[in-house]
């Protein structure tokens, strides 16, 4: 039997592969999840997570992938094709480490993974995902939660209490009718509206009565895994019309519209890209710095899933002013199952569970 494993992280159209040996005394990898402003909208999730690449930086060649220049330090390698992240790299330090995006790995049957701290969580003003982050580890151990850095000499570690319920806004109240949808570089800037519903329409499937609040859920399929880099990735719902440009303007009301918009470059698009990742199916993503925007599919063209961390919101990462959080199940937990991935998302859904009977949140989903 061998003693290594061999860890893999490729793209979602499988243009880039990478591959390197890992000792398996080294296991589980150590990951870091950051929930900085930055990583949530230059992926589109609540955070980012990655883990030292196990392999000389010098020894990987990255020049196929493009560069977003994340910070004056730090770049994100990502596939300009699909937008999979696939690394952070420091341009900077040749021979610093690589760190590779968790949700680029494949999924061995081995302890992979496991989390050591969540920084810059002050960002997300209401706790963002670090609430049901903290205890997924498959030894047991705490993901210990930092106001910023963990490593710099006054870090200040966050209590598990933080933020006080008392500061969240909850379940029934609303915020903006409106939230700004933005990636990292600024090439995406477009806005969500609330829509005019009434509770005596006949309201989408995704509309909460009363609130109007849109729901918002996980997923962990491959496709949506691999096009963002992360592994529990985080979606809301949307009519194609409730969403309008920076400068006003509406969002073409249908999928074949909103790709011609983008295949015409058209004003307001911006930096908008798709890529096809199966029959009927579009990922739009920012082409710049790789931020997941949209899904769409032609089983119902005028609507659109949009990633929750390009969302802008007063109240923090949640949004919950304007989002009613599904918690009652994971979507397509089929596709983790017989490798490290099942464990880890039977352990968040436990948490998040724990959290929202904690917070006395409905079970939205639970049917």
């Amino acid at each position: 039997m061998s003693d290594s494993i061999t860890l893999t992280a490729h793209c979602l159209c499988k243009l880039h592969n990478f591959t390197t040996q890992v000792p398996k005394s080294r296991l589980p990898l150590p990951a870091y999840v950051c929930h900085c402003t930055s990583c949530r909208h230059s992926t589109g999730a609540l955070y980012s997570i990655d883990l030292p690449w196990p392999a000389h930086t010098r020894d990987v060649d990255i020049s196929a992938l493009q560069t977003f220049h994340f910070s004056s330090k730090t770049a994100i390698h990502f596939c300009g094709t699909c937008s999979t992240p696939i690394f952070f790299g420091h341009p900077a330090d040749p021979d610093a480490d690589l760190g590779v995006f968790t949700g680029a790995l494949t999924n061995p049957a081995a302890d992979l993974v496991n989390l050591k701290t969540h920084i810059f969580v002050e960002d997300t003003q209401d706790g963002g995902a670090s609430v049901w982050l903290q205890n997924v580890n498959a030894d047991g151990s705490e993901a210990k939660r930092y106001k910023h850095r963990a490593e710099a000499a006054d870090a200040e570690e966050l209590p598990a209490s933080w933020p006080d319920a008392a500061a969240l806004t909850g379940f029934e109240k609303r915020t903006a009718d409106k939230l700004n949808v933005k990636c990292k570089c600024g090439g995406i800037e477009y806005a969500l509206h609330r829509g005019d519903y009434k509770d005596g329409d006949d309201l989408p499937w995704f509309v909460v009565p009363k609130t109007h609040k849109l729901i918002a859920g996980h997923c962990v399929c491959d496709s949506c895994r691999l096009f963002s880099g992360i592994d529990v990735f985080p979606w809301t719902f949307a009519e194609l019309k409730n969403l309008s440009f920076k400068d006003g303007k509406k969002v073409p009301a249908d999928m074949s519209g909103l790709k011609a918009a983008v295949d015409s470059k058209e004003a307001g698009v911006g930096s908008l890209k798709y890529y096809a990742s199966s029959p009927g199916v579009l990922r739009f993503f920012c082409g710049t710095c790789s931020a997941c925007v949209f899904f769409a599919s032609d089983d119902r063209p005028k609507i659109v899933d949009v990633a929750v961390g390009v969302l802008d919101a007063p109240d923090g990462a949640r949004a919950e002013g304007f989002l009613a959080w599904s918690f009652a199940k994971i979507q397509k937990v089929e596709d983790v199952k017989g490798g490290w991935r099942e464990g880890l998302v039977d352990r968040v859904q436990k948490e998040i569970q724990e959290w929202r009977s904690g917070r006395g949140y409905p079970n939205i989903g639970d049917e």
